[in-house]
C-alpha cells in the first residue's frame, strides 16, 4: 500500500464543506449590513437610554424613583406580570398537553388561534374589551349591577396583559412535546402510572428548560406590555398607570431624567431576559444530547 494512501475509519468525519460557496466580498456585505441594521434599531437606541437616564448622575437617577406615582407603576407592573404569568403558565401547559397528546378535531384552528396575538393588534384587543366589558358594553350592566370594574381599572390591565402574553409559554412547549412523542408516557401509565404522575414524573422533566425559557419571555413582555394597556386602563396616574403607560407620561411631560430611569429598568429586564434565555437554551440543549 502507498504511504500516501489510508484508510479512513469509521468514526473519522469528512470535512464539513463550506456553508455557502460567495465570495469574501458578499459574505462581509452581509455581515456589515447585518451590523449596521443592528447598530441602528438594537445598540443606538440602548444606549441612548442608559445614556439619558445616567446623563446627570447616578443620584438624580436613584432620585427619580422617590416619585409615589413611579412607585405606584412598578408596583401595578409586578403585580399584573406576577398574576398573567401563572395564568399563562396554566394554559401554555393544557394547550401543549391537548395539542400534542390528543387527537380532536378542530386541532389546527386551536393551533392557529393561539397565535391570534402575534397577529392581532393588542390596541384592538384594548377595544375589544371596551366593547365587552365597558360601561354600555354588553357586559357592562352586568358588571355595574355586580359592582365590577373592569375597563380603567386593574382586571382590565390584567385582561389585556394577559390576552398578549398567551403565545409565549405554549409555543415554547409545543415543539417540544411533539418532539418527545407519547411512548413515555404511554409506557408509565401501562405500568400504572396515574396522569398527574406521568406529567410530573415523564412529560414535565423532558420539558423543563423550554418551559423556564417560555416564562422568561412571558414576563418580559407582560413587564413591556403598552398598547392594549393603555386603551382599557385609560393611564390614571397613581391608579392604573404600568411602568410603559408612566414612561411615555413623564416623557410628554418633558420630565426626561425619570422617563428614561424607568425605561433603563425595562431595557435592563430584556438583556437579563437574553442572558437568561440564551443559558437555558444552551443547558436544554446539552440535556437532550446527553439523552
Amino acid at each position: 500500500m502507498h504511504p500516501s494512501k489510508t484508510f479512513r475509519s469509521r468514526n473519522d468525519s469528512p470535512r464539513t464543506p463550506a456553508a455557502t460557496a460567495e465570495s469574501p466580498a458578499v459574505r462581509l456585505t452581509l455581515i456589515a449590513v447585518t451590523m449596521a441594521f443592528l447598530s441602528l434599531f438594537l445598540f443606538l437606541p440602548l444606549i441612548t437610554v442608559f445614556h439619558e437616564a445616567f446623563r446627570h448622575g447616578v443620584e438624580v437617577y436613584l432620585a427619580s424613583f422617590d416619585d409615589r406615582h413611579v412607585r405606584h407603576a412598578i408596583r401595578l407592573t409586578l403585580l399584573t406580570a406576577a398574576i398573567c404569568v401563572p395564568l399563562n403558565l396554566i394554559f401554555g401547559v393544557a394547550a401543549a398537553w391537548a395539542v400534542t397528546k390528543f387527537d380532536f378535531r378542530g386541532k389546527s384552528l386551536f393551533v392557529t388561534l393561539i397565535d391570534l396575538p402575534f397577529a392581532v393588534s393588542p390596541v384592538i384587543a384594548g377595544f375589544v374589551f371596551i366593547i365587552i366589558f365597558g360601561a354600555h358594553g354588553y357586559l357592562g350592566p352586568l358588571m355595574e349591577r355586580w359592582d365590577v370594574q373592569i375597563v380603567f381599572a386593574f382586571p382590565g390591565i390584567v385582561l389585556a396583559t394577559t390576552f398578549g402574553t398567551v403565545p409565549f409559554i405554549a409555543r415554547e412547549l409545543i415543539p417540544l412535546m411533539q418532539a418527545q412523542g407519547r411512548d413515555e408516557e404511554f409506557a408509565a401509565m401501562t405500568l400504572g402510572a396515574s396522569g398527574w404522575r406521568t406529567f410530573f414524573k415523564v412529560t414535565l422533566p423532558n420539558v423543563k428548560w423550554g418551559l423556564f425559557y417560555g416564562i422568561i419571555l412571558c414576563n418580559a413582555r407582560a413587564m413591556g406590555e403598552f398598547g392594549g394597556v393603555e386603551v382599557v386602563s385609560g393611564n390614571i396616574s397613581g391608579k392604573t398607570s404600568t411602568m410603559t403607560l408612566h414612561i411615555q407620561t413623564l416623557y410628554f411631560s418633558f420630565a426626561t431624567v425619570p422617563a428614561f430611569a424607568m425605561a433603563s429598568v425595562l431595557a435592563m429586564l430584556a438583556l437579563v431576559t437574553l442572558v437568561l434565555k440564551k443559558r437555558y437554551r444552551m443547558v436544554g440543549d446539552k440535556k437532550r444530547i446527553n439523552l
